[in-house]
């Protein structure tokens, strides 16, 4: 088993890394308290779906809770809530992960028995049938079987009601030519009524493969013997390892591409998506990180003085920016919320603050003030065990390199304004965006 050890920034002890034999990592990290955060990232979400299973990932990710050949469906949730523990999961592009956080006991005791019950989950779902209900027909109003399937059905509805998610999925959808990640990680309908337990358990055998999966524990405990205690509990029997797909990564639009849907809202909704640098492009993600700062977060940013506070005429009901990061290559949103005659107003006021961004240049004031928040947020995701494992998780999943955290300060530190605007050059052109504008029925 290979060994290797980060320096954590804010952390006293360095973080332990073990590779397995069989690809299954393995990261101790020490925090000292009473609470320990136990997790296990899965190199899997719609990264790797289709069209004809969209959604399965997230699917899976509400079956493996439904019991395995020790458990019954309901007892993980119950044993470890008795002991105070809090118990979730969350499935997005580039993986699912699954995590307790909990008091570890007298003698870590209890630290222990969640290790034994979360190992046991993630490497023997038994996916039952009772629990999945049996595929239907959309249209047949007369199945009432209220069973996994339709818990998962009613939150797609739901969340395709939300204005927000029309807008982003529209644009979404057509940053990408090809990639799964045009795809929207909760599936459709259609697909979740028909898809069958055993494709969801061939999916679960493919890619909750030992190289996919990277376990972490946070905490103050004997590393010995909990890597002892893992090693015994994650028994894969033999699984092989996912196979390696090839996913060629989409070039930005070459033109400004507009879309546009409407729907029963009063107001108006847009995004404007630009395709970034991969997540392990540290130094361009920091980059990435204190423009959106700097143009779109908060009250003292550029959009929100120049679009709210010191426009003529009131235009926006809100604005902002965010920047989301994935294993093929991130993602930089501008969003509105405008006047729906306004429109083709707002669209131009956007579009002028990104050529804004070069034209009127990012002063050392507003660098400095998004490094501080910027190092401020970082200190902050130091804090608890819970943000210690989802840190470790996303680096170790989505960068494949924990090592990138050490680096982290020094990068921020080093970033300068030509950095930004070069950044900018390349990923913030308004010709490399996709605008997606959802607006009322009747305008």
């Amino acid at each position: 088993m290979k060994k290797s050890y980060v320096k954590y920034p804010f952390l006293t002890e360095e973080v332990e890394i073990y590779e397995r034999d069989n690809g299954h990592k393995i990261v101790l990290a020490h925090k000292e308290g009473e609470l320990a955060n136990i997790s296990t990232w899965v190199k899997t979400g719609s990264i790797n779906e289709n069209d004809k299973n969209n959604g399965i990932s997230h699917f899976l990710e509400h079956l493996m809770f439904k019991g395995t050949h020790k458990h019954k469906a309901g007892e993980f949730d119950r044993i470890l809530e008795a002991k105070g523990a809090i118990v979730n999961a969350a499935t997005w592009k580039d993986y699912t992960f699954y995590y307790v956080t909990l008091p570890k006991g007298a003698q870590d005791k209890d630290l222990y028995l969640a290790i034994e019950l979360h190992a046991d989950m993630m490497t023997d779902p038994i996916l039952p049938e009772e629990e999945i209900g049996a595929p239907f027909d959309l249209n047949d109003h007369t199945v009432t079987d209220k069973r996994e399937r339709h818990v998962v059905i009613e939150e797609i509805r739901m969340r395709k009601d939300q204005n927000w998610t029309k807008v982003y999925n529209a644009c979404n959808f057509n940053m990408y030519t090809k990639h799964p990640y045009k795809r929207d990680v909760i599936g459709t309908p259609e697909i979740i009524s028909q898809v069958t337990q055993q494709e969801i358990m061939d999916y679960y055998k493919t890619f909750y493969s030992p190289e996919n999966m990277t376990t972490i524990v946070v905490g103050d405990f004997d590393k010995e013997k909990v890597l002892e205690k893992i090693e015994k509990e994650f028994d894969f029997k033999g699984r092989p390892n996912a196979p390696k797909i090839p996913r060629e990564i989409d070039t930005p639009t070459d033109h400004t591409l507009f879309i546009e849907n409407k729907a029963k809202v009063n107001t108006s909704y847009l995004m404007a998506g630009f395709l970034g640098p991969k997540a392990n492009n540290l130094k361009e993600n920091i980059a990435l990180d204190l423009i959106s700062i700097i143009l779109g977060e908060g009250s003292s940013s550029r959009l929100y003085q120049n679009l709210i506070e010191k426009q003529p005429e009131a235009v926006f009901n809100m604005v902002g920016s965010e920047h989301y990061q994935f294993k093929d290559g991130n993602n930089f949103f501008i969003q509105a919320n405008f006047k729906p005659e306004k429109q083709d107003l707002a669209i131009e006021l956007i579009k002028k603050e990104m050529t804004n961004l070069l034209e009127n240049k990012i002063s050392e004031e507003e660098l400095l003030k998004a490094k501080k928040k910027t190092k401020s947020r970082f200190a902050y995701s130091a804090e608890t065990v819970s943000e210690i494992g989802e840190t470790i998780g996303y680096y170790m999943t989505v960068c494949d390199d924990l090592k990138l955290i050490e680096d982290y300060l020094k990068n921020l530190d080093d970033i300068t304004i030509e950095d930004l605007e070069n950044t900018i050059k390349t990923y913030l052109n308004i010709n490399n965006a996709v605008i997606s504008v959802l607006k009322p029925e009747n305008v």
